[in-house]
């Protein structure tokens, strides 16, 4: 068996990266960091496989792809992204549009295209990182939370179509709240739910992939959470999301990128 994980240097998809590897797994891993890339391979042993690239420019994701073909990958993780904090009009165009070429193109055009192998022999899983995010509108989040819920319509839709066509194909979607990663105190900000650890978010993403479960929701208060956003107006949901993003606000009141 055989995975591609990407963003797998850090967070969330390196845990899975490991953990698929003590469930013996071979990985191809890739990331834009080629040292911590060489270190997992170390780590992970022979089975490993990297490809360093940037999945925000759509050449590299296409390279991804070409550098898997004929290497029978079974699971594809589409774990890649980041976040970016601020009002809309304040925050910086590039840096938005390259969120969006990472969370959205990148995943899409991964997903269609190993969804395609899959189809053709009937069998792989496809595990989608989302967010409770997608579930809402996010205020100074705004961008980020509209990516995250791109990923999880188009995993529903996706799910649907293949319960449809009685296929052996999986597809799941991750929805974590907030996750104790590295990059939130990089960029400065708190929550006010307490953070699960990333390992446990792999562990219960990989037990609904592996069931064949279209969502993997860690954490009892987010799923509540996210059964009660739906009986609230929108209107009046945005405007709690509002209080919440500007509480993770830095106290030097400077606009920091979540990486991943």
């Amino acid at each position: 068996m055989k995975a591609l994980v990407t963003g797998a240097t850090s967070g969330i998809g390196q845990s899975i990266a490991r953990k698929l590897a003590k469930r013996g797994w071979d990985l191809i891993l890739t990331g834009r960091n080629e040292e911590m890339l060489k270190e997992m391979q170390k780590t992970l042993g022979k089975g490993t496989e990297i490809i360093t690239a940037d999945l925000a420019k759509r050449e590299e994701v296409f390279r991804v792809y070409e550098f898997c073909k004929g290497k029978d990958v079974d699971m594809l993780v589409n774990n890649a992204g980041y976040g970016l904090f601020g009002k809309f009009d304040d925050t910086d165009m590039t840096d938005e549009l390259n969120m969006i070429d990472l969370n959205v193109t990148a995943l899409h055009i991964l997903t269609k295209l190993f969804l395609r192998d899959f189809k053709k022999k009937d069998y792989g899983t496809i595990l989608n990182v989302a967010s409770a995010a997608g579930f809402m509108a996010g205020p100074l989040m705004a961008t980020y939370y509209a990516t995250k819920n791109y990923v999880l319509k188009l995993s529903i839709a996706i799910y649907e179509e293949l319960r449809r066509d009685k296929s052996n194909v999986t597809i799941t979607v991750l929805c974590p709240g907030p996750v104790a990663t590295n990059f939130n105190n990089r960029a400065g900000v708190s929550f006010s739910v307490k953070p699960i650890n990333a390992d446990y978010a792999a562990e219960y993403a990989l037990h609904k992939a592996f069931t064949g479960k279209l969502f993997a929701i860690p954490g009892l208060t987010v799923r509540l959470g996210t059964v009660a956003a739906r009986f609230v107006p929108t209107k009046i949901l945005s405007a709690i999301v509002y209080n919440i993003q500007q509480a993770k606000k830095s106290s030097d009141g400077k606009e920091r990128a979540l990486k991943k």
